[in-house]
C-alpha cells in the first residue's frame, strides 16, 4: 500500500511538471515554429492524454488546471477553457473506463474530436455570438489551422503520458 501511494504521488508530480513545462514552451515566443502566424496550444493534447489513463476526478482536475493556464496565457475569459477541458477530460476518462480500450486510435479519435469542440466553442463565444463581421473567415483562417496544428501533438502527448502511466503504476491497477 505504501508503494502505491508513492507511485501515485510521483505520477501526479510528473503530470504537473509536464503541464508546467508545456505551458512555458507554448508561451515562449519563437520556440515553437509558427505556421501561417499561428502556434499550437500544447496543453490541450496533454490534458486529453492524461484523461486516457486517470480516473474521472483526477482527469477533471488536470483538465481544469490546463484550461486555467490556457486562459491565463491567451488572456481570454477566465474559466472558459477550464470548464470546457474539465468536462471533456471527465467524459474521456469515463468513456475509456466503460466503452473504449486505450490505444493510439482511440486517443486520436477522442483527442481530435475534443480539440475540434474546444475550438468551435471558442469561435462561437468569441466571434459568432459577439457579432463580428466575417466569422467564417476567422474560422477558416485562424481556428481551423490552429486546430490542425494542435492535433499534430496528440501522438506525442499520448506516448509521453502512456509512459508515465505505465511506468508509474502498480501492476494491479
Amino acid at each position: 500500500m505504501r508503494r502505491r501511494s508513492h507511485l501515485v504521488f510521483f505520477r501526479y508530480l510528473a503530470y504537473s511538471l509536464e503541464i508546467l513545462v508545456l505551458f512555458l514552451l507554448q508561451q515562449t515566443p519563437y520556440l515553437i515554429p509558427e505556421l501561417w502566424g499561428i502556434r499550437p496550444v500544447l496543453l490541450f493534447p496533454a490534458a486529453l492524454a492524461i484523461a486516457l489513463y486517470e480516473s474521472e476526478t483526477v482527469s477533471m482536475i488536470f483538465g481544469a488546471i490546463c484550461g486555467l493556464l490556457v486562459d491565463f496565457g491567451h488572456s481570454t475569459v477566465l474559466g472558459l477553457h477550464a470548464a470546457l477541458l474539465a468536462v471533456l477530460c471527465y467524459l474521456i476518462s469515463l468513456m475509456v473506463v466503460n466503452l473504449f480500450k486505450t490505444n493510439l486510435f482511440t486517443a486520436l479519435l477522442l483527442g481530435c474530436s475534443c480539440i475540434i469542440l474546444l475550438y468551435l466553442f471558442q469561435w462561437l463565444f468569441f466571434y459568432l455570438f459577439q457579432g463580428y463581421d466575417y466569422p467564417g473567415y476567422a474560422l477558416w483562417r485562424h481556428y481551423l489551422p490552429r486546430m490542425l496544428y494542435t492535433m499534430l501533438f496528440l501522438p506525442v502527448a499520448y506516448y509521453f503520458n502512456r509512459a508515465f502511466a505505465l511506468f508509474l503504476r502498480e501492476p494491479t491497477e
